[in-house]
């Protein structure tokens, strides 16, 4: 089995969901009381906001390109770096480490069409609606992607950042998202991308009208699929 590589810590709420998932599919696979093969990297991720806030994605990537660089030098064999929005510095994590990340908006794509399903919403950090880069991934794969409007794309970045990452999960906040989903899927979508780490916290499959696709359970099961192949 493969060394996983988790550079997390953005935040640490959803960091440690990816180690225990990673580990529970681990145990499901094998069996008995096997575990994963994992080294954990997690920034203080204080630092990185600021970064985001202040619209520098080259300190940051050059940040979390030196911490991945660690993470190979401690053994890591796999790269995962557990947030959606960071994927924007992903070349230079690559660059600065050496290494290849294991792709998120490949994984996710795959199952949305596996359903079937060629329209899709998209929920994130405002950084992750509002820039191009995101749908423009999921557009290669013949996807079409819509975005909630402004003030709900507002309100889903601020639950981020003021409840989810704080490990704050309400009620109210869960029936803001399903409303905004239901107003995707009137839009045409007939699936959503949970393309944040955390809003699995608060949605899960199920709970919304349509299919939900959570970035973090589909990235943490692929990478003990790659780390458990031979």
């Amino acid at each position: 089995m493969k060394t996983i590589g988790l550079l997390g810590g953005m935040s640490w709420e959803s960091t440690q969901l990816y180690y225990q998932l990673i580990n529970r599919e681990v145990q499901r696979r094998k069996g008995g009381v096997h575990s994963a093969r994992c080294i954990v990297y997690s920034v203080d991720f204080a630092e990185i906001e600021a970064l985001q806030a202040a619209d520098d994605w080259v300190t940051s990537g050059r940040l979390l390109g030196e911490a991945a660089a660690k993470l190979r030098d401690a053994g890591a064999e796999i790269l995962v770096l557990c947030t959606n929005t960071m994927h924007l510095v992903a070349d230079e994590i690559e660059r600065l480490s050496g290494m290849k990340l294991l792709d998120i908006f490949d994984i996710t794509a795959e199952a949305v069409k596996r359903e079937g399903i060629d329209t899709v919403g998209l929920l994130g950090t405002g950084y992750t609606m509002s820039k191009p880069f995101f749908r423009e991934r999921f557009e290669r794969h013949g996807l079409r992607v819509v975005v909630p409007n402004e003030p709900d794309r507002r309100r889903v970045h601020e639950i981020i950042y003021d409840e989810l990452v704080r490990g704050v999960v309400r009620d109210d906040s869960r029936a803001e998202f399903l409303d905004i989903i239901e107003t995707l899927r009137a839009e045409g979508a007939g699936g959503v991308i949970l393309g944040c780490t955390e809003i699995g916290m608060l949605v899960r499959d199920g709970d919304a009208s349509i299919p939900c696709f959570d970035t973090t359970e589909l990235h943490a099961t692929a990478s003990v699929e790659k780390a458990c192949a031979t």
